[in-house]
């Protein structure tokens, strides 16, 4: 299918997309949720790696005051 009838096509109700073109809509939107989906992830996994390495630094200046009072 010519990317300038894929372009041309607009949803309304007088009109129904020929199967090609909607599987071309279909194959679209299927990739734009997918790397919408990748990047979600991505910044969930930064995001939880950020929220460990606060974690880290506070348990580990718990455990320094716990050492300085004990010696």
């Amino acid at each position: 299918m010519l990317e300038k009838e894929m372009n041309s096509y607009r949803f309304v109700s007088s009109e129904e997309p020929s199967d090609e073109m909607l599987e071309q809509i279909m194959m679209e939107a299927a990739m734009e949720a997918n790397q919408r989906k990748r990047r979600a992830d991505e910044e969930y996994f930064s995001q939880m790696m950020r929220n460990i390495d606060v974690k880290r630094e506070r348990w580990a200046e718990r455990i320094n005051q716990v050492k300085n009072n004990l010696l």
